[in-house]
């Protein structure tokens, strides 16, 4: 009955460990906070516990401890992942939540996997198909989906269309890959539907793809502004895709898709920002925290955003 947002930067490196906690009746409360103040963590649930895992602790460190906070938001720790990094993903599927990718160095990625069952039972799974960081990852049907991502080496940075799916049982299979190769994705599900928003590759996206819970692979109506460090969460049949950087500037845009991938565009949040994170307690869609870029000062918020249907 709780939302968690943890971690993140509160101005250009200055990481925190705090927690924020939301019922459903979005009464706020702080829990104990993370062990390590850290940014571009990976999070998701499993059971009875909320796992935050990885990250960076500054500019140049890379963690590898997960965090678990119970139904009653008692905080405890896992054991550590495989492979300190940041900037991983992590979704859940069955039993299992799922931590994948992610950067363990200036110039050095990580294709690691780490499963993590409703007792918190560590194990190490078949890799992706590619090392690489800010990807995302959702779940359909039976299969956790990890799409997208990029690496950078030197002044090249080479991005992925590569889509990496795990079963129940943890067997991984590549479907057909993005129609564009791209990361800071936007990725949540709606539906029979696994979707995933926007971006940046060679630009900045409007591309929307959609897997159904066989892994066949659509293109629905592209989001009505492109953009990439986009945030996705879905709220009672309704996938929002919000915020993110335009060409024109930070996205105050609003998209929301239905179960029949129709989209529609909502009012826009209250103040634009990209790289915020975004879940559901209840009948509520939260878009928390973010960057706000102004010229070339850069600012976190504290903003939450709250959408009901």
């Amino acid at each position: 009955n709780y939302a968690l947002f943890g971690g993140g930067d509160k101005d250009l490196f200055n990481e925190t460990n705090t927690v924020d906690a939301y019922n459903a009746s979005l009464t706020r409360s702080t829990p104990t906070a993370l062990s390590v103040a850290k940014r571009c963590l990976g999070a998701t649930t499993v059971g009875n516990y909320a796992l935050f895992g990885g990250g960076l602790p500054d500019l140049f460190a890379y963690s590898d401890t997960v965090d678990a906070y119970n139904t009653s938001l008692t905080h405890s720790m896992a054991t550590d992942l495989s492979v300190a990094r940041g900037q991983l993903a992590a979704t859940t599927v069955g039993n299992y939540a799922l931590f994948g990718g992610g950067t363990v160095g200036w110039t050095s990625y990580s294709n690691a996997v780490d499963a993590y069952d409703t007792s918190l039972v560590h194990s190490t799974r078949t890799a992706l198909s590619a090392a690489r960081d800010t990807l995302a990852a959702t779940t359909v049907g039976n299969y956790a989906l990890f799409g997208g991502g990029s690496i950078t080496d030197g002044e090249k940075t080479t991005f992925y269309a590569t889509v990496d799916a795990y079963n129940a049982s943890l067997t991984r299979s590549t479907p057909t890959a993005l129609s564009a190769a791209r990361d800071t994705i936007g990725a949540t599900t709606v539906g029979d539907y696994a979707l995933f928003g926007g971006g940046g590759g060679s630009s900045k996206m409007a591309t929307v793809d959609a897997y159904n819970a066989s892994l066949t692979r659509s293109i629905p109506t592209a989001l009505s502004v492109a953009r990439n460090g986009i945030t996705a969460t879905t709220v009672k049949g309704y996938a929002l895709f919000g915020g993110g950087d335009a060409s024109s500037g930070t996205a105050t845009t609003v998209d929301a898709y239905n179960a029949s991938l129709t989209r529609s565009v909502l009012t826009t949040l209250s103040t634009a920002r990209l790289d915020f994170a975004a879940t559901t307690v209840g009948n509520y869609a939260l878009f928390g925290g973010g960057t706000i870029v102004n010229g070339s000062n850069l600012t976190g918020s504290n903003v939450v955003e709250v959408y009901t249907v």
